[in-house]
């Protein structure tokens, strides 16, 4: 489903391995910031970032295929934090990288200044989407670290995002990373909801100061967002999620159909 190009040219920046990346910006500590751009805009973006910006490359791939389960209480109690923006809050999803048929579990914390620290653990291929006796533990042991409790034994698969994404990372002082995902399409009790084509969710992933990249985006009249891909499209799904933010771009950048 997902084996569109990139839509914008990277072909410019040098390439960036893997191995660079996760040593000099690994950014599992972090201030995201997103942003939800048109195209023209995003190249034009990509076009004036310093070439210290290069995209990450393996095995001569400049994008990758991400499909993301997300795990929550029935009530949503993750996807609810985020819509009545409490300042201390949780997302717990298992992860495939499809290309590489890697698997990971991952629990994303955010504190009260808006710092959000990913904890990881490589899982069986064969596990993804599942959140077994192991992974309730280690979802339990990622939020006590940061002082958050969840009522970790009812979690449970509530949605499916898939995407591709491009990563660039400037592994000079500033240690800056940021990505580009378009092909979003997110599904949940049947409906799915995606991102419209001509639109790309860019993120910066950085430090308590806005970096160059997003210095940059608020020079061309881009502005960050509240915005998560599960907490969106569940909020579009789900009557009883009230986020008006996001449902402002139902029509425009957000799009919903029921099965």
């Amino acid at each position: 489903m997902f084996v569109d190009a990139l839509p914008l040219d990277l072909s410019a920046r040098r390439p960036v391995s893997l191995a660079e990346v996760l040593v000099e910006a690994p950014q599992l500590t972090r201030v995201d910031r997103k942003y939800l751009v048109e195209k023209s805009t995003a190249q034009a973006f990509l076009d004036a970032l310093p070439p210290a910006y290069r995209v990450l490359t393996i095995a001569d791939r400049t994008s990758t295929t991400y499909r993301s389960t997300y795990f929550d209480t029935p009530d949503l109690a993750s996807a609810r934090a985020h819509v009545q923006q409490r300042r201390r809050r949780w997302k717990a999803r298992s992860r495939l990288y499809v290309e590489d048929a890697l698997c990971r579990i991952e629990v994303k914390a955010r504190d009260g200044r808006g710092v959000t620290a990913k904890t990881v653990a490589d899982a069986d291929l064969g596990r993804y989407g599942v959140l077994d006796e192991t992974g309730v533990e280690f979802v339990r042991a990622a939020l006590a670290a940061h002082d958050l409790t969840a009522d970790v034994v009812s979690l449970r698969p509530t949605m499916e995002v898939g995407y591709r994404r491009s990563t660039l990372a400037d592994t000079t002082d500033e240690q800056c990373r940021l990505t580009v995902d378009w092909k979003v399409e997110c599904t949940l009790d049947g409906e799915r909801v995606w991102l419209d084509h001509d639109y790309v969710l860019v993120e910066t992933k950085g430090g308590l100061r806005p970096s160059l990249a997003d210095r940059l985006l608020s020079r061309m009249g881009v502005r960050p967002r509240s915005f998560s891909k599960y907490v969106a499209a569940a909020s579009l799904i789900r009557d009883d999620l009230p986020d008006n933010d996001v449902r402002r771009l139902h029509g425009r950048e957000l799009h919903l159909e029921s099965a």
